[in-house]
């Protein structure tokens, strides 16, 4: 029996990934390594990709991805090598009317591949708050709204920070989320999402329109879950790039 790809998965090491502000932020990568190998190839590739991650610690980032994969695609004289690197990342974020600072969570990741070449594909998760437009109309006092996530994976034609293509994502909700609320905080939060209600359906194209928009990006996902409140359920959407070539986006009011 032939297989397709081999491999390692949840391989967990400290890396250091390069922050817009200039400095560099150290976390925790699980980085999932895969092989397409000739079928006459029968030793372990464990031990050859375990010393390659090595060898590049505890300096793995997007920048040694070229290396690394060609590094697996020669030694075990593989068609193709795949990589992916899950990592949270942490951005200081101030509250928007007292100005407490605390620091809001994304979960991020870098996927590449030896057979492409320029920047790997960014996927980012982002949590916003959205609010229902049919629960604000049919009720006449208060709406409910809920988190939802959202989650934007590009392909960029040049690097594109962390943190801008969180803050796209993150104006594109009824609110945004912090860690860190006061009270004065919580009612702006709470008004502004009331002043925004919004669908799953209209984040995920709020969010494909700006990402269309951006002139690095040539191609993009995008994917918004809302964790439901009133429902046992999660609602979501869904937009693939490719499918909007001869579809144009419904425009949504900023």
């Amino acid at each position: 029996m032939s297989l397709q790809s081999v491999g390692i998965n949840n391989f967990t090491c400290p890396v250091r990934i390069p922050e817009k502000r200039g400095g560099v932020q150290q976390t925790v990568a699980t980085i999932n390594l895969l092989a397409q190998m000739p079928q006459d190839r029968l030793e372990s590739c464990v031990s050859i990709m375990t010393g390659l991650l090595a060898q590049f610690l505890p300096d793995i980032h997007s920048g040694i991805f070229p290396a690394l994969l060609t590094g697996v695609r020669e030694q075990l004289q593989a068609d193709e090598a795949r990589l992916e690197m899950r990592f949270p990342y942490f951005i200081a974020k101030k509250a928007p009317v007292t100005g407490t600072t605390s620091l809001m969570e994304y979960q991020c990741a870098f996927t590449a591949s030896s057979e492409t070449s320029g920047e790997p594909l960014l996927t980012i998760v982002v949590p916003v708050t959205t609010l229902c437009p049919c629960s604000k109309e049919i009720s006449e006092t208060g709406a409910h709204n809920q988190r939802a996530e959202i989650t934007l994976t590009v392909r960029s034609l040049a690097l594109i920070w962390l943190e801008d293509l969180i803050a796209m994502a993150e104006t594109c909700g009824s609110s945004e989320v912090y860690a860190l609320l006061k009270r004065p905080d919580e009612k702006y939060v709470t008004e502004r999402a009331y002043a925004q209600p919004m669908f799953v359906e209209d984040v995920a194209r709020k969010v494909a329109q700006k990402a269309m928009q951006h002139p690095d990006i040539v191609w993009f996902s995008v994917g918004v879950e809302s964790f439901e409140s009133i429902h046992n359920h999660s609602a979501y959407a869904f937009v693939d790039s490719r499918d909007l070539e001869q579809q144009p986006v419904k425009k949504i009011r900023d």
